[in-house]
C-alpha cells in the first residue's frame, strides 16, 4: 500500500513538472521561433487580436507583419500575407516581407540628395540607386516593442546620425492597431535633431486566397488618372503621364494578371510588371486602392490614405506573387 501511494505521488510530481506544449498562433507560428538576439537586441513575436477573433502577428525584427488571419464571409480564417516561420528564416532569406521600410522607402536616384545646400551620398544597393534606406535599412534592424493592449503594438527604432549616410539622429515609431472592424491601422511618427528626409511604409505581400495560391485573378482598382514611369533601373523618370489606354489603368476593377505580361508596353518591361507609383485623384481619408479575390466567400482589402493634398503618390503597395 505504501509503495502504491509512493508511486502515485511520484507520478503526480512528474506530471506537474512536465512543461506544457507551446500553443501556436492561429497562423501556426511559435513564439519561441522568434525569440532570439540580433545585433545584441532581443527579438520577439507579438500577437494582436480583436473581438472578431481576427489575428495579426508582428515581429520587432524589421517591424514586420508576419501573418494576418482574416475571416471570409462564413468566418473561415486564412492567412493573407506572406511571411516566414522564424527569425532565422528572415535572416537567412533576406527580403522585405511585411517590413517597416525606412529610413526612406523606394529609390533615391544614384543614392544622392541635397538638403540645405549639403549633398549626401547614400549606399547604392539597387542598380546604382539607394533602395529602401540602403542594405541595412530599418527592415533589418530590431525595434523596441511595447504592447499596451491585445489590439496594439508600438515599435520604436532610433537611427543614429550618419546611419546608411542619412543625416540626423531620428526616432521613428510605427503604431499598429487591429481595429474591431477588421482593419490594420498603421501610423508613422519621426522626430529628428537636424534636417533630414524620411519616408516610411509597410511592405506586406498580399494574397487574399492564401499564400499557397496564385492571385493573378485578383481584381484591383486604383483611383488614379496618372502614374509615374520608370526607366530600366526601376528609377522614376520625373514624368507624370496618363493611365488612359495603357495597362496602368485600374480605374475600374481589373484582374491584376490580365495585362501584366504585356511587355510590348515598355513600362511593364522596365518594371518587370507593376513597380510604379500612381498619382491619386482625391484628397481626405478615402479608399484609393481596392484588392478583391474572385473566390466566393473571400475578402476584399481597402487601402485608406489620409492626405490634404490633391495629388499624392502611391507606390505599388499591393506587392503580390503571381
Amino acid at each position: 500500500m505504501k509503495n502504491l501511494a509512493l508511486w502515485a505521488v511520484s507520478a503526480l510530481f512528474v506530471a506537474a513538472c512536465t512543461p506544457k506544449a507551446e500553443q501556436p498562433t492561429d497562423s501556426g507560428l511559435l513564439r519561441t521561433n522568434f525569440q532570439t538576439e540580433v545585433g545584441g537586441k532581443k527579438t520577439d513575436l507579438y500577437t494582436l487580436r480583436n473581438k472578431n477573433n481576427m489575428e495579426v502577428c508582428v515581429t520587432n525584427f524589421g517591424g514586420r507583419i508576419v501573418s494576418v488571419m482574416v475571416p471570409d464571409k462564413d468566418g473561415k480564417m486564412q492567412d493573407v500575407v506572406l511571411g516566414f516561420d522564424s527569425i532565422q528564416d528572415y535572416i537567412s532569406k533576406p527580403s522585405d516581407f511585411g517590413a517597416s521600410i525606412g529610413r526612406y522607402a523606394n529609390r533615391i536616384n544614384q543614392g544622392r540628395f541635397t538638403l540645405d545646400s549639403i549633398e549626401y551620398q547614400l549606399p547604392q544597393n539597387n542598380y546604382g540607386h539607394c533602395l529602401h534606406g540602403g542594405p541595412n535599412g530599418f527592415q533589418y534592424r530590431v525595434f523596441d516593442a511595447v504592447q499596451p493592449n491585445p489590439q496594439e503594438v508600438e515599435l520604436t527604432y532610433v537611427a543614429a546620425d550618419g546611419e546608411e549616410g542619412f543625416p540626423g539622429n531620428i526616432t521613428c515609431k510605427v503604431l499598429m492597431k487591429l481595429t474591431d472592424d477588421n482593419a490594420i491601422d498603421i501610423r508613422y511618427e519621426a522626430e529628428t535633431d537636424k534636417p533630414t528626409i524620411v519616408n516610411m511604409t509597410n511592405h506586406s505581400y498580399f494574397n487574399l486566397d492564401g499564400d499557397a495560391a496564385s492571385n493573378a485573378d485578383h481584381l484591383l482598382m486604383v483611383d488614379a488618372d496618372y502614374y509615374t514611369p520608370v526607366d530600366s533601373t526601376f528609377m522614376t523618370t520625373g514624368e507624370i503621364v496618363p493611365v488612359e489606354g495603357t495597362p496602368m489603368d485600374f480605374r475600374t476593377p481589373t484582374p491584376v494578371g490580365a495585362r501584366i505580361n504585356d511587355y510590348d508596353f515598355v513600362q511593364l518591361k522596365n518594371g518587370n510588371g507593376y513597380d510604379h507609383n500612381w498619382v491619386l485623384n482625391a484628397k481626405g481619408i478615402f479608399p484609393v486602392n481596392v484588392l478583391h479575390s474572385n473566390l466566393p466567400k473571400r475578402v476584399s482589402y481597402w487601402m485608406y490614405i489620409p492626405t490634404n493634398r490633391v495629388f499624392r503618390y502611391m507606390p505599388a503597395t499591393f506587392w503580390m506573387v503571381l
